[in-house]
């Protein structure tokens, strides 16, 4: 459910906008326009009763920032639980207003799925140039969704040769305690290594140990912490995990 037509963050690799001089092109456009609450109710409810496994996401990488239309969101959950308990509701985000995220909870948001390529501010702060928000509130964002219950998932943009890392290691094992974390989505992070790394400035990724052997670190360590590709819906969050529905 795309809602809002601009964002607050500047990435790099941005792929619904890029600026005219840079050497690269969007591969989308982005929305153009701020749907109302009624409009998203009006497509999702029949979804959210009639779909086997019912879920329905705000934000996508064909728009801009979705927190920055919270309180349309606010709106569209309060008007969809009106009609339907069923399914759940998923935001996808940079997370940078925990304070929306935390009025989007209590409007019933069921999980969230934050948007990184570290767990190093170091690293994240040249690549998503933020606007009025910092690294701490992704992580406050994820913590707050937490205490309310909710799924929560980092978008994880593996980058072999900085993903795995022994520094990237230790520091997304300290997000994973912090925020108790539910989820990572490794995503393949489809960008030109030397133009990343120049355009972030990193000349020396460090000591590296292997993605296979990151993952099954991770694994072993945090037993319960599930990979995956997608976020899931509330059969699989409640249920049975392993069992798939995207058939």
């Amino acid at each position: 459910m795309p809602v809002s037509p601009a964002c607050n963050a500047n990435c790099i690799g941005c792929i619904s906008f890029q600026p005219q001089e840079e050497t690269i092109i969007s591969t989308q456009d982005r929305l153009t326009f701020k749907p109302t609450a009624e409009e998203i109710t009006e497509f999702t409810v029949p979804h959210l009763e009639t779909a086997p496994f019912p879920l329905v996401s705000f934000g996508q990488g064909c728009e801009g920032e979705p927190l920055l239309m919270w309180e349309t969101i606010r709106e569209s959950i309060i008007e969809i639980r009106k009609h339907t308990s069923k399914g759940s509701i998923n935001i996808n985000t940079n997370g940078s207003k925990p304070d929306a995220v935390k009025a989007l909870c209590e409007a019933g948001l069921n999980s969230i799925r934050v948007s990184t390529n570290s767990a190093r501010k170091h690293i994240y702060t040249p690549y998503y140039r933020p606007n009025n928000y910092v690294f701490e509130d992704i992580i406050e964002s994820l913590k707050i969704v937490r205490s309310y219950g909710g799924w929560t998932s980092i978008n994880y943009f593996v980058f072999p040769g900085m993903t795995d890392s022994i520094e990237e290691y230790e520091a997304l094992r300290k997000l994973i305690k912090e925020t108790d974390l539910c989820m990572i989505q490794w995503r393949n992070f489809n960008i030109d290594p030397d133009w990343y790394l120049g355009k972030i400035g990193v000349t020396d990724t460090g000591e590296c140990m292997g993605v296979k052997q990151m993952m099954e670190l991770i694994r072993e360590e945090f037993p319960n912490l599930k990979f995956g590709y997608f976020n899931p819906s509330m059969e699989r969050i409640k249920g049975n995990f392993e069992v798939d529905f995207a058939h």
